[in-house]
């Protein structure tokens, strides 16, 4: 809708505004629905990576610091710091973090929407909703991430509002002093790449912006991250956060997730693209078409792992969502616009609903209820004395997490040396943990898991429990002989009444089990 456009509805009595209004209050509440219910569907997942940012949460909560061990060195082992802090507000308060961040998210996720009908229907009229918001709405993935306990949702929903802002200045708009400078710190203390990722719409705002308020509160944004940086460097000791160091710069898996997340988004991408060979779009197009790429540009050059349901290209899917809402809806001739709509939902519909891993993840929250949960709350309940509550661990989520023990990561994520090359076996042998945790695909380990000798590394302990997460996926725990028998029981125990309540007898990764759980919670 048009400056005109809006200043002639206003004149209009407010019975004709009404009717006018009505199909977008209609449009707005199915959409609203669709979205609650997915959240809902989602609801019971909690990625276990998730636990990692929660572990150093609640050691900040408790007055320990951002940390990963209250004694040992100290190893940045996440890269969402304005996410752990917001966690450890959650801490302190004594609500559950995975219940605080699913409901952070699910507001996040829901000012998400509002902003894609709002400024869908603003610039593209109702076919701008339907598209963009519904695009978003109908992507199933959308909901995994909302629930996942990581900062996803809120990084999409930022970015989003930046690139709204963005809009807002190409068009003349009113636009607070604070809001870009501070959206961009925000942005880049969710994650590192953020500051990327806001940078073409700060650049685009500063050179339009007129006034010494500009400078002092883009200056601030400046001190503020460049003393959040010098901080990090000397409390931690290393220039960036270790993800960098260990899952990161593989340039031929970046090919692949560009090719892939290519394909995956492909309709949004040449319907946001498509703005910037029509002359009335064409600034608004390349502002978004910059900001995706930008933002994309990180993975494609350093290959993501744990990029479940594809995570981190839902980072800007919602800006995406957007472009696309605006090209469909102010393309002429209108019906060719409404088709290609109609391509770009059905398309993120079926992308969403066939996603390679969505079995997998449908199911992971009752999966890492019964195994990695269950291993972390009998480790804590067993009966070790405090100096020997330590732990050497793969999965380094919720097992580390609930179990309060001293941890070893060894795939290196939240160790200094190992992430530095030291050999993991050699760090895990020299510390002589009291329980060792192997990952594995049956209960018998073989070979070697992320360059680590199991064999060598659990020679004198016992194995005192093998627990399953999923088909071929399961964890083994060896213990030191003194302290086998307490860690076994509890352990065990723990274990045996998880399983009884989450999908029991069940443990195959299909989409069909995710189904028929949530049939099973239906109230008819």
């Amino acid at each position: 809708m048009t400056a005109i456009q809006a200043n002639v509805e206003s004149e209009q009595p407010a019975p004709v505004r009404s009717a006018r209004r009505a199909p977008l209050i209609v449009v707005s509440v199915v959409l609203l629905a669709a979205f609650l219910v997915g959240a809902w569907a989602a609801w019971f997942f909690t990625i276990d990576d998730a636990f990692i940012s929660f572990r150093y949460s609640a050691n900040l909560a408790d007055g320990h610091g951002p940390v990963w061990n209250v004694e040992g060195p100290r190893v940045e082992g996440f890269t969402n710091f304005a996410w752990v802090i917001w966690s450890g507000l959650g801490a302190v308060l004594g609500i559950a973090l995975p219940l605080f961040t699913k409901v952070t998210s699910l507001l996040l996720g829901l000012a998400t929407l509002y902003l894609l009908i709002r400024e869908g229907h603003k610039r593209a009229g109702l076919t701008g909703v339907l598209v963009g918001a519904g695009a978003y709405v109908v992507f199933l993935p959308t909901y995994f991430h909302i629930t996942a306990g990581l900062e996803t949702a809120a990084f999409a929903a930022v970015l989003l509002r930046v690139v709204v802002l963005g809009l807002r200045v190409l068009a003349g708009e009113q636009v607070r002093t604070w809001e870009p400078p501070v959206l961009l710190l925000l942005l880049g203390m969710l994650r590192p790449e953020g500051v990327l990722a806001a940078l073409p719409v700060f650049v685009l705002w500063f050179w339009r912006e007129r006034g010494a308020a500009r400078w002092w509160w883009s200056g601030g944004a400046v001190v503020v991250g460049a003393a959040y940086f010098v901080w990090r460097w000397q409390y931690y000791g290393q220039l960036l956060p270790n993800t960098f160091y260990v899952k990161f710069g593989n340039l031929d898996s970046g090919w692949a997730w560009t090719k892939h997340t290519t394909l995956l988004l492909l309709p949004l991408l040449l319907l946001t693209l498509s703005l910037v060979f029509r002359k009335a779009t064409r600034a608004i197009g390349v502002l978004l078409v910059v900001t995706v790429a930008v933002t994309y540009l990180t993975y494609a050059v350093s290959g993501p792992t744990m990029d479940y349901l594809d995570r981190f290209a839902d980072h800007a899917i919602p800006v995406l969502c957007l472009g696309a809402g605006i090209a469909a809806g102010t393309f002429a001739p209108r019906v060719l616009g409404a088709l290609l709509g109609v391509v770009a939902v059905g398309w993120s519909a079926f992308a969403g609903a066939t996603a390679p891993d969505l079995g997998v993840i449908a199911n992971y929250g009752p999966d890492l209820q019964r195994a990695h949960v269950a291993i972390g709350k009998g480790l804590a309940e067993a009966d070790v004395p405090a100096p020997a509550r330590s732990l050497a661990v793969t999965d380094a989520g919720a097992i580390p997490y609930y179990s309060g023990w001293q941890s070893i990561d060894y795939i290196g994520l939240n160790d200094p040396k190992i992430s530095r090359g030291a050999d993991p076996t050699q760090v895990v042998m020299q510390a002589r943990p009291t329980v060792i945790v192997v990952t594995a695909s049956g209960p018998e380990p073989f070979g070697n898991r992320y360059g680590f000798d199991f064999a060598t590394a659990t020679a004198g302990y016992q194995k005192v429990a093998s627990v399953e997460l999923r088909t071929a996926y399961w964890q083994n725990v060896y213990a030191l002989p003194q302290y086998a028998s307490t860690i076994g029981e509890h352990v065990r125990a723990r274990a045996d009444a998880a399983r009884q309540v989450n999908d029991p007898a069940r443990s195959e990764d299909t989409v069909d089990r995710w189904l028929d759980r949530l049939r099973s919670q239906l109230p008819f």
